[in-house]
């Protein structure tokens, strides 16, 4: 495998322009949610607004990976970074994207498996240790409250050596998780609006898909999910759709290298999307681009771009990026 796997290879900038419920809501409620017109009835944004979406890590599965890091992604906007998912090593991509950890604004978990949370608090905690001097809000699955709190409990030795060596204000006063169990609005700032919709990735419940509605474009981070039309409704229209794929041809070579083997099979056809349905989102949702992101297998076996692209091409005529660790649109 060539060295420049592990580097981005392009650099795209695209034009153009839950509530805390546990009722699920139907399509037609859940588009309703979305602005009026979708993203193209929104007006140019200055391009001192212009957002970022730079991918972290877009390996899928627990295991770490040679060639793709654990997912994360970070919407920027005016300077402030807010963070979908964080899996192992989230810190560490951030300072790599050349992005302030202190420039955490708010931090979003799609659902509690391990390759989305396992930095969820390192990535504060290392933030805090930098130059993090602010609230950050986190929103998430239950049990986001709970688990953050063990998170301050297991680091309490460090947190409170800091405070007294190096100055540093507490950091349980800097964390506010809100839980969230149902889909709808889930926060509106100056800056974005995001809105979450429920999606399938059993056994894991609840799991969300989020969309935010930056100030020049929206965005639609998919979550772990297998087909879902909750996504479809709260993708349309969007300019950028981020979408997990598994790429089933390959599949049996990930699989032989596991013990539970026909377990982990099943799993995987029952809770992820296949690289034709991925499509079928994209094309059904309207999006202007899809990127593909969360691959499985992500690490072995080695799969070529260009056959994640034409495993997906026949199914949606828009444009698609194959994602890098590190790529920004």
């Amino acid at each position: 495998m060539p060295d420049d796997t592990l580097l981005p290879t392009r650099r795209t900038i695209l034009g153009g322009t839950a509530a805390l419920s546990t009722a699920a809501l139907s399509t037609a409620a859940l588009t309703a949610l979305l602005p009026a017109g979708g993203a193209a009835a929104q007006a140019p944004a200055p391009a001192a607004r212009r957002s970022r979406l730079i991918l972290l890590g877009t390996a899928g599965g627990p295991t770490p990976k040679p060639n793709r890091a654990a997912p994360a992604q970070a919407i920027v906007v005016d300077g402030h970074t807010y963070l979908v998912d964080a899996g192992n090593g989230t810190g560490r991509q951030m300072v790599l994207a050349k992005l302030k950890l202190g420039s955490l604004d708010s931090v979003f978990l799609t659902h509690q498996h391990s390759d989305h949370n396992a930095d969820y608090g390192n990535v504060l905690l290392l933030a805090w240790a930098t130059d993090l001097a602010h609230r950050v809000n986190t929103y998430g699955p239950p049990p986001l409250v709970r688990m953050t709190r063990q998170f301050l409990d297991l680091n309490d030795y460090d947190i409170k050596t800091r405070m007294a060596d190096e100055g540093r204000p507490p950091l349980a006063d800097l964390i506010v998780p809100h839980e969230i169990t149902g889909p709808g609005e889930v926060m509106r700032d100056e800056r974005v609006g995001v809105t979450a919709a429920l999606v399938q990735h059993p056994p894991v419940e609840p799991a969300f898909a989020f969309r935010f509605d930056c100030p020049d474009r929206s965005i639609v981070i998919s979550g772990d999910t297998r087909y879902s039309p909750n996504l479809i409704a709260l993708a349309k229209g969007a300019d950028i759709l981020v979408h997990e794929v598994m790429y089933l041809p390959e599949l049996d070579k990930l699989i032989a290298t596991e013990p539970n083997a026909k377990t982990l099979r099943e799993h995987l056809i029952a809770s992820h999307t296949t690289a034709e349905e991925v499509g079928r989102v994209a094309t059904e949702a309207g999006v202007k681009t899809l990127v593909l992101s969360h691959f499985v297998p992500g690490g072995y076996p080695f799969i070529k771009d260009e056959v994640w692209l034409d495993a997906v091409r026949p199914h949606f005529k828009g444009e698609i990026v194959v994602g890098r660790d590190l790529m920004e649109l």
